[in-house]
């Protein structure tokens, strides 16, 4: 096959088109096409006019001819992901993957493909009991502190957006999305430029593929917090469960998340090595969605095919901080994410549909770990502490979200009553002033950002757009120090730390990719277990 790119179609021109397009590109009749198939599809929103624009993958008749002709035109690249080869060593006893979001779903899913019968370990509950759970947090403010936004299955990703897009350029991120869609993704996430599945489905997803963990010889247990680790000579030997249970285990796959604080402090006591990270504290800014789309669409705004629109901003301010939005959701809400009591936590959310009265993203500053003041390898987490505690109290000690409306935060007063902006946070939200629950420098920074941003998307800096604090969870602010090759830990043979949790990922596809590797790492050593 050969990919052929750049190919537009307008935006009232029908999809059936894409084949005579293709031919016109590439200068060949119609008829030599025996197939293709889309690869990416994107919006060029550039010189006040919009289009589709392809990148396909396409079977000709006679292919090394078009080849020859047309310089621009190349071969299709390889997209298929290859399985390793296994190893000969015998393994005593299964392998262990402590967390099911997605570093450990997909490190379990692979593992149990070839055989190797894993048992995956998640403290939090089923993602019908958690979804249940959460929706009572929201409505009436009671938190459960094993099973909320960010514990259960599929991780706290699957309270969000399911948003699919990354950096990273591996050839597994092709097989995580191939994944999805065998377990009820749309399809289109293999071609959407910025693909995304949305909380709604991305629930039945990690339900159907739990199931195929399961009917491929693996076990998933909910309820089961690893208390502690079993280290001898260095190590691993044993996993302690709920206290009270302990299971022998060998080869164990780390995969706890970025909120699993009560986690991060048992591994340093164990000695397991930690070191801090930067990461970004900020909060949750909240528009209509229809200023976002005419920001972006102008005119074609209210366009059928368009959708809700989305943004990415960054900025380096005067102070040299960054500061730039993050997991924007368009047509979502703000929710409550804390997993801790008397604390406050947001983060964004978007359903398939994307189809709410509001746009959110996070709009976070950099936090440099000598922000922390202090060199023990989990300040960063006592750092996250002290301001989420500090929402808590300025929210009213009953989960209520802190609030600030853009106008107020840029001339320095308290909000007293909302203006257009209906925010969407439960349990709810207080109006009052953000500095009292942020450092000086995300407040300094925020405003010169919120200023500049509005330049690259008008309508950013209106007065009404509703800020709701603290986001503090968008990245771990520890690594769990693993070598580059094996990627177990520096100093715990058999323990590989992977995923967002240990410090390794940025994402869903990220942290996937990172659990296929850490299986594969398994698979490459031992036999499968028959």
């Amino acid at each position: 096959m050969i990919r052929v790119n750049e190919v537009k179609l307008s935006l009232d021109e029908d999809i059936s088109l894409l084949k005579e397009k293709i031919a016109k590109k590439i200068k060949i009749h119609p008829k030599e096409i025996i197939s293709y198939k889309i690869f990416r599809e994107s919006i060029d929103a550039r010189r006040n006019n919009i289009s589709f624009v392809y990148s396909v993958d396409v079977e000709l008749k006679n292919e090394e001819k078009v080849l020859r002709k047309n310089k621009q035109v190349k071969e299709s690249p390889k997209l298929s992901y290859e399985d390793v080869i296994e190893g000969n060593e015998k393994l005593i006893h299964r392998p262990v993957i402590i967390g099911t979001g997605p570093a450990g779903m997909f490190a379990g899913l692979i593992l149990a493909q070839r055989g190797y019968r894993p048992i995956l370990l998640e403290r939090g509950q089923d993602v019908d009991t958690r979804s249940k759970d959460v929706e009572n947090f929201w409505k009436m403010g009671k938190l459960n502190l094993e099973s909320n936004v960010q514990f259960g299955e599929g991780g706290a990703g699957t309270f969000s957006d399911g948003k699919l897009t990354t950096r990273i350029k591996d050839i597994r991120c092709r097989k995580v999305l191939n994944e999805f869609v065998n377990f009820g993704a749309p399809e289109e996430i293999l071609y959407a430029q910025k693909p995304h599945i949305g909380t709604d489905i991305l629930k039945i997803v990690v339900k159907n593929m739990r199931k195929a963990i399961e009917d491929l010889g693996g076990e998933v247990h909910f309820g089961s917090k690893v208390t502690d680790f079993c280290i001898e000579n260095g190590k691993i030997k044993a996993l302690e469960v709920n206290k009270n249970t302990k299971i022998e285990a060998t080869e164990v796959i780390l995969a706890i998340g970025h909120s699993a604080r009560d986690t991060y402090e048992v591994l340093h006591e164990k000695g397991i090595q930690i070191r801090q990270k930067p990461f970004s504290i900020g909060v949750r800014i909240e528009h209509p969605q229809k200023i976002i789309n005419k920001s972006q669409y102008k005119q074609f705004a209210e366009h059928p095919r368009l959708g809700a629109a989305d943004y990415r901003l960054t900025y380096q301010s005067k102070n040299q901080r960054a500061i730039y939005t993050f997991c924007m959701c368009p047509g979502g809400v703000v929710v409550a994410a804390a997993s801790e009591e008397n604390m406050v936590v947001t983060n964004g959310m978007s359903e398939y549909a994307r189809n709410k009265e509001n746009a959110n993203s996070a709009l976070l500053v950099q936090v440099n770990t000598e922000d922390f003041g202090d060199d023990h390898p989990l300040a960063g987490v006592r750092f996250q502490r002290k301001w989420e505690s500090l929402a808590f109290k300025l929210g009213g000690n009953n989960y209520f979200a802190p609030a600030q409306l853009v106008g107020d935060f840029l001339k320095d007063r308290p909000s007293k009553e909302l203006g257009s902006v209906k925010p969407s946070y439960l349990p709810g939200v207080k109006l009052t002033r953000l500095k009292e629950c942020l450092p000086d420098f995300v407040v300094e920074t925020m405003k010169e950002g919120l200023i500049e941003m509005d330049k690259k998307l008008k309508g950013f800096a209106m007065k009404d757009a509703v800020m709701i604090g603290v986001e503090t969870r968008s990245s771990a602010p520890i690594r769990i120090e693993r070598d580059q090759n094996t990627m177990e830990s520096v100093n715990v043979k058999g323990l590989y730390p992977i995923g967002e949790g240990a410090g390794y990922a940025g994402g869903i596809i990220s942290a996937a990719v990172d659990g296929i590797k850490a299986g594969e790492r398994i698979i490459k050593k031992y036999m499968p277990l028959l």
